[in-house]
């Protein structure tokens, strides 16, 4: 009977593939943090004014649907009129908020609900502005500090290796094909 080595090779590499993907991509906890660190923070702080009002209190100084709709449009609540986005506006030189459609009613509470514990836990500076290593600690480059990371590196060159030996081989396999043809 014939073994065929193929079949361990094959799933070596899907099981250290699925190793790496695993621990690469594990799901965060908060999508409320996520989702302030990745599209608010860049303007606004929650115990400073930066580029924006800080969100500390946002909560108490306007209703949810408020908030919902501004976060949605905030051109529009200003066109409507509303007082308050026009004296924001106006107090934050005219530099208009993007619009956030995409984002559901779910969404932004999870971002105020983060807000509120950001706020009462005075962890504001987790979140300050022109800091990328404390906003997306992800987009840091790898390091090998963690066995997580030797895991991704070692898995890395274990494939990088396997493609090698895998383009050396049919190298070798065409040679021999060219020889037995008489052509080489």
């Amino acid at each position: 009977m014939k073994y065929n080595t193929m079949k361990p090779i094959f799933i070596l590499i899907f099981l250290m593939l699925a190793n790496t993907i695993c621990s690469v991509a594990a799901p965060p906890a908060d999508a409320g943090k996520i989702i302030f660190s990745s599209r608010c923070a860049g303007c606004h702080n929650i115990n400073k004014v930066v580029t924006g009002p800080a969100l500390a209190g946002i909560d108490q100084r306007r209703p949810m649907d408020w908030i919902i709709k501004f976060v949605h449009s905030s051109q529009t609540v200003i066109k409507g009129g509303d007082p308050y986005a026009v004296a924001l506006y106006d107090k934050f030189n005219k530099i208009p908020m993007p619009d956030h459609p995409d984002l559901t009613s779910s969404d932004i509470n999870g971002i105020i609900d983060y807000i509120k514990s950001s706020a009462i836990t005075g962890s504001a500076s987790e979140t300050a502005p022109f800091r990328p290593e404390k906003i997306h600690p992800a987009y840091l480059p790898l390091s090998l500090n963690t066995l997580n990371n030797w895991g991704f590196a070692g898995a890395y060159l274990i494939l990088v290796f396997l493609l090698i030996g895998a383009l050396l081989a049919l190298v070798k396999v065409k040679s021999i094909q060219r020889k037995m043809s008489g052509k080489g």
